[in-house]
């Protein structure tokens, strides 16, 4: 496991890190204690990909395109 903070990691690097996570709870080579560290250090993982990847979605929601198809900019994101 990383010694990174999952609240500063990138998607990819908490994408990769639960990756290593389910492949070691499959396998089922961990002590008791190790797995439910294990699974809660994967929960916190999945919160952060889904975290960072709704607050993708709202970007690419926020571009408006003009009558050719360009972005005409940014509209904010009620909420944020």
């Amino acid at each position: 496991m990383s010694e990174t903070p999952v609240a500063e990691m990138s998607f990819e690097q908490a994408m990769q890190e639960l990756e290593s996570v389910v492949t070691r709870l499959e396998r089922g080579d961990v002590a008791l204690e190790e797995s439910i560290n294990l699974y809660q250090r994967g929960a916190e993982l999945k919160k952060r990909c889904e975290d960072k990847l709704k607050e993708a979605e709202e970007k690419v929601a926020a571009i408006t395109l003009d009558g050719n198809g360009q972005p005409n900019g940014l509209k904010p994101v009620e909420g944020l």
